[in-house]
């Protein structure tokens, strides 16, 4: 049985808590928050030893890997800690707000040989896997162009807000949503060369950004745009969406389904045919031991259970992976900070920035 430790008990901690206590490989042997409510109902109804102190936590726990669900202002430290110690880490997204810290952690999870894992779990969707699966069959040709969205009910009005609008704390829609059309776009084209036109604007926040534009160019000419907006209160719940045009075809996914058109000059992958194709993720999803909010979820906790089991340091979503993510992020705020490139005569670069707050340094350790 592997020993684990959750971190951190809000939305996802809970989650991340209730499949990993579920999970038949898995002993949980210790929990961690600062609210001594919730510790103190989990220690009734589960016996399992509660801390209000990491440190301390990491001190008296025998432990193999620890899952970290904290504010992402917290994960540096905390993950730093812990691999310190010789742990396993799977890390809610976004991993860090520094790049810097990211590639750090990254370098020294692979000094220590540990297995890690970043919460971005839009790569365990059976939908954006296949669209995977597609790209490296090359289906729709060499692809030219990605559009990458996600919009939701998140921040709706002037006031309150909790720690994930606060831009030191959780890092304002860029980290909290734009990551994962970002983390998708890079698992579908690599490392981008650079980052242009980007506008950070803010609908109702006071100090972060609440909707995030910009376009990443990548080698041979590729692109992608990157549109995201939490402030949008059409949508019942987050909606993360992908759009792919190649030179033989398109393909569109989001959580339901995998829409593809193929031209009649694509190589046309088994079971695909010329035209309009349609593949829906309850048919391209593994079933799952537990399910909670959505197959994806317990997959990638199982994957990071599985790796650890075999000490596998190769895997979806490692720090490694997740650090590139938290680099393209950094690009896309030192492009908005500039405003426009080309001005209209007798405008100023600073005329032109969204009314964001002068760039302040991220907590570090």
């Amino acid at each position: 049985m592997i020993k684990v430790a959750v971190v951190g008990l809000g939305k996802m901690g809970l989650s991340h808590h209730a499949m990993i206590n579920a999970h038949p490989e898995v002993e949980m042997v210790g929990i961690c928050d600062s609210s001594s409510y919730v510790l103190g109902v989990l220690k009734k109804y589960t016996g399992v030893a509660t801390y209000n102190d990491f440190d301390a936590m990491l001190e008296k726990v025998d432990l193999d890997a620890v899952v970290i669900a904290t504010p992402s202002s917290s994960h540096a430290r905390m993950v730093r800690a812990a691999l310190d110690r010789g742990l396993h880490v799977f890390c809610e997204k976004p991993f860090t707000l520094s790049a810097q810290d990211a590639e750090e952690l990254a370098a020294l999870s692979r000094e220590k040989d540990l297995v890690t894992q970043v919460g971005y779990h839009n790569r365990f969707v059976g939908a954006f896997c296949e669209v995977k699966r597609l790209l490296d069959a090359g289906a729709i040709g060499t692809v030219t162009h990605v559009l990458g969205e996600a919009y939701g009910p998140v921040v709706l009005k002037p006031k309150g807000g909790t720690w994930r609008s606060q831009r030191t704390e959780g890092g304002g829609c860029l980290y909290d949503y734009a990551a994962h059309a970002i983390d998708l776009v890079n698992w579908y084209l690599g490392e981008p060369l650079g980052v242009g036109g980007t506008v950070l604007g803010r609908v109702f926040s006071g100090e972060t950004d609440d909707e995030v534009f910009s376009t990443l160019y990548f080698p041979e000419g590729k692109t992608a745009q990157i549109s995201v907006n939490w402030s949008d209160e059409s949508y019942r719940k987050m909606t993360t969406r992908i759009t792919l045009w190649g030179t033989a075809g398109r393909i569109y996914a989001d959580r339901q389904e995998c829409q593809v058109y193929l031209r009649d000059t694509a190589q046309r992958p088994e079971g695909y045919g010329e035209g309009w194709n349609v593949r829906y993720t309850t048919d391209l999803t593994e079933p799952v031991w537990f399910y909670l909010r959505g197959e994806e979820y317990s997959a990638q906790i199982d994957s990071f259970v599985q790796r650890v089991k075999e000490r596998r340091t190769d895997g979806v979503n490692s720090f490694q992976s997740a650090a590139l993510t938290d680099k393209v992020i950094s690009m896309i705020v030192t492009d908005a900070e500039k405003g426009a490139s080309t001005l209209a005569e007798g405008v100023t670069a600073e005329s032109t920035r969204a009314t964001r707050p002068k760039r302040r340094r991220f907590w570090r350790r």
